[in-house]
């Protein structure tokens, strides 16, 4: 899937955030959003490729995809 094409509902800006700050937000985003749509969240912290593999499983949201490319990290995730 071409990340410029990437379908998604809405988007959290996260870079230059550090741990926890990109969960944070991200967990807040989700919650004024309904079952089934996506949010595609960009960061900058190395440690949030942990963060939001944990997230995911410990939240049930489902980790669509998970990309870096200079230094950027990019993350979909859909709403249980």
């Amino acid at each position: 899937m071409n990340t410029e094409q990437a379908i998604h509902d809405f988007e959290l800006d996260a870079r230059g955030l550090n741990c926890p700050l990109p969960i944070l937000r991200t967990k807040k985003a989700l919650n004024t959003m309904t079952s089934g749509q996506i949010l595609r969240v960009l960061a900058t912290d190395p440690g949030s490729v942990r963060d939001f593999q944990a997230f995911a499983k410990q939240t049930g949201h489902a980790l669509l995809e998970m990309l870096e490319a200079a230094g950027e990290f990019q993350f979909l995730l859909r709403k249980k």
